[in-house]
């Protein structure tokens, strides 16, 4: 079988990773969860509008999302357009502007449905905190013939009611004696108030009386009706619709990615040389492994050998010793070089006696060190007559 290479290797361990950490990213990114309450158009929770905003598209409406300021109403055709303030936030803009611009664009004949704190958008709003104890949700009770009233009986919920009595607010649902939904007429348009957005929102649409009221709250599919998501914080760039992308996992793998194709690409577009081979050993470390070689062996017979040749070489060699007189004994070595250079040379003689007898006898390492390193000075001392001649040996010569 065939061994996989090295940058199969690498890129099979890189798309492992990848995968490894795709897999415990998914599984420590946390569900969305059902938590948040606001009803916004984006919102696909219970909570949420998403489900009102995709059903009016589908029966023919022309529903957009309003994104800008509140104040900047002036620009919409009123006449045609229907205004949604689902459960506003009470900050984020001038809220005296923003409900002059209402009262504007009610006067111009536009329809406003508002939801709760949406109350504070309209002109002429009074409300209440609700007078039932049981502020959650409750089935309404319709009052009179209106459009709103002949939605049925609604599911609502509300901590406020609306207070006033008086002829011009119209009361078209009751929770006990709280008025929850309520219309009337401003300047040329008509403003419409739920206590709560429940009956607009994913999980109230499931009843076909919230489905009804709104309907009839937003007016005919001839309208163009306007989801204010600037109430809800909404500030719509391009960069939201990167909203909801597990954005740090993907940039993760994605410089993953990047770094495995600069390492493959890297190892096969470099500079192509011969690889650099440093030697093994130096000669120091080479001598030390012989040495210990031959301490495990315990050839001590060899080194004094090896010392020996060496010495019979040089006094060959160097010294003009003829070989017949190498091949003999120790004795006639020693008076051979005696009679070229002169002087007392026992100390060879018997070193290289002792040399012979070592090859037929076992020596410990301590006498063998002993005898090649007496090997060794003899050479050296040879040298040493060799380069300084002694003034009887220049006679001779």
């Amino acid at each position: 079988m065939k061994r996989a290479s090295r940058d199969t290797i690498s890129v099979l361990s890189a798309i492992l990773i990848l995968v490894i950490m795709i897999v415990v990213l998914g599984a420590l990114t946390p569900s969305n969860g059902d938590s948040d309450p606001t009803p916004s158009t984006w919102n696909t929770s219970s909570g949420g509008a998403k489900a009102a905003y995709l059903l009016l598209e589908e029966q023919g409406y022309n529903v957009t999302r309003w994104n800008d300021e509140t104040s900047k109403l002036d620009e919409v055709d009123a006449p045609h357009t229907t205004l949604v303030l689902a459960e506003p936030w009470l900050y984020g803009e001038d809220i005296k502007q923003a409900k002059k611009a209402v009262q504007d664009f009610l006067h111009r004949g536009g329809r406003v449905v508002a939801t709760g704190a949406g109350a504070w958008y309209l002109p002429e709003s009074q409300i209440e905190p609700a007078k039932r104890l049981d502020r959650g949700p409750c089935l309404t009770v319709p009052e009179g013939r209106g459009e709103l009233a002949r939605a049925g009986a609604v599911t609502i919920s509300g901590a406020d009611a609306w207070s006033s009595n008086a002829q011009e607010f119209r009361v078209q649902q009751r929770c006990g004696n709280d008025a929850v939904v309520v219309s009337y007429r401003s300047g040329e348009g008509e403003a419409i108030w739920w206590s709560s957005a429940k009956p607009l929102t994913n999980a109230g649409l499931h009843e076909d009386a919230s489905l009804r009221l709104l309907l009839a709250s937003v007016g005919g599919t001839d309208r163009h009706v306007l989801f204010d998501e600037f109430v809800h914080g909404s500030r719509t760039t391009a960069w939201d619709f990167a909203a909801g992308l597990p954005l740090r996992s993907l940039v993760a793998q994605c410089c993953l990615v990047a770094v495995l194709l600069i390492f493959s690409f890297s190892r096969r577009s470099g500079p192509v040389r011969e690889p650099v081979f440093w030697p093994r050993t130096s000669p120091l470390e080479f001598a030390e492994s012989m040495g210990q070689l031959y301490r495990k062996a315990q050839a001590t017979q060899v080194a004094i050998t090896c010392a020996r040749r060496r010495l019979l070489g040089y006094l060959h060699e160097a010294c003009g010793i003829t070989a017949e007189t190498l091949g003999g004994n120790a004795q006639e070595i020693a008076a051979s070089v005696r009679e070229r250079f002169g002087g007392d040379w026992t100390d060879l003689q018997n070193h290289l006696q002792q040399a012979e007898a070592a090859e037929y006898q076992a020596v410990s390492q301590a006498s063998a060190l002993s005898l090649v390193t007496a090997l060794d000075r003899d050479m050296l001392q040879l040298k040493a007559c060799i380069l300084k001649p002694h003034s009887s040996q220049r006679s001779l010569i």
